[in-house]
């Protein structure tokens, strides 16, 4: 059992007859990471999210949950903190009062209840009934609900979905604090750019097979940057093109630019070699593609 991972999972597989949810996902969560959990919708996030947390069984694999083997619920579902369906509360009820119930029903001190409001930024609006909450809102009183246990580990489904820019700004500062004072992150969403910012580890799924898992830096570095350039007359593009072959890098015309692939620092020299040449650059970029544009590619999904 892997005592540096929060989730270890090994050949995980979930079938319906004859449709694989899950197809044999094998990968490590490390302990007090946020670790994004992406893919398009129906790609197996919440089958593989409701298997750590037991509500459905494996159909094959094997995986461990803080060091417990998943197959042991028991043994460390006090210990992890979830929301995967959207948070469910009581209109009329105020957010304070609707967590005292919850931790009432879960036997947890009501004191926790006044810090966890203050954690998620509600302490000013703990006595406004719940149905008055902006979306954001609903969703951070969620976040403190399944933060009552104290748990180590914090298990969200899609928690920014359907939030404005603002909202999921909101959520996603929380997430990284959350991670920064020491408990582990596992959270879902098939919008990588919600979770780029705040993701050190990242978890990519496409229909059931995973295709990605390592960390969001790894990802970036395998990507391959380019520098873009474009030249006053259009003609002279393939003279471009010439140049960055001579000196080893290949390139295509897209757009009315050469795009080169090469490391940021080559573009001050591919500037001199272009003036060597009598040319002369309207414009010079060096780009790295976008965490975004590589899930896509990835995943041959499209926007």
């Amino acid at each position: 059992m892997s005592t540096s991972s929060a989730i270890s999972v090994t050949g995980l597989t979930k079938r319906y007859g004859e449709r694989l949810a899950l197809d044999h996902a094998t990968f490590d969560v490390p302990i007090g990471s946020v670790c994004g959990f992406v893919g398009p919708n129906g790609s197996g996030k919440t089958t593989t999210i409701r298997m750590l947390l037991s509500l459905i069984t494996p159909t094959d694999g094997s995986g461990t949950v803080l060091g417990e083997k998943i197959n042991h619920p028991e043994k460390y579902l006090s210990r992890v903190g979830a929301m995967i369906e959207g948070p469910a509360f009581y209109p009329a009820l105020s957010g304070s009062e609707n967590l005292k119930m919850l931790a009432t029903l879960g036997g947890f001190p009501h004191e926790r209840v006044g810090e966890l409001l203050e954690l998620v930024g509600l302490n000013d609006r703990a006595k406004s009934k719940y149905k008055q909450y902006s979306l954001g809102m609903k969703q951070r009183l969620g976040i403190a609900a399944a933060l009552l246990p104290k748990p180590e580990l914090l298990i969200l489904d899609e928690p920014t979905n359907g939030l404005d820019p603002a909202g999921i700004h909101e959520v996603r500062t929380l997430l990284r604090s959350l991670a920064d004072g020491g408990i582990t992150v596992f959270v879902s969403s098939h919008l990588l750019s919600e979770l780029e910012q705040i993701s050190d580890h990242l978890v990519m799924l496409r229909e059931g097979k995973m295709i990605f898992s390592g960390t969001t830096e790894s990802l970036l570095a395998a990507q391959q940057p380019t520098v873009i350039a474009r030249t006053l007359e259009e003609a002279d593009l393939p003279k471009l093109i010439a140049i960055a072959k001579s000196a080893g890098h290949e390139g295509i015309i897209l757009d009315g630019s050469v795009h080169v692939i090469a490391n940021d620092d080559w573009a001050s020299e591919f500037n001199k070699l272009a003036f060597a040449a009598g040319l002369t650059l309207a414009s010079l970029a060096a780009v790295r593609p976008t965490l975004e544009e590589t899930f896509f590619e990835m995943t041959g999904d499209t926007k």
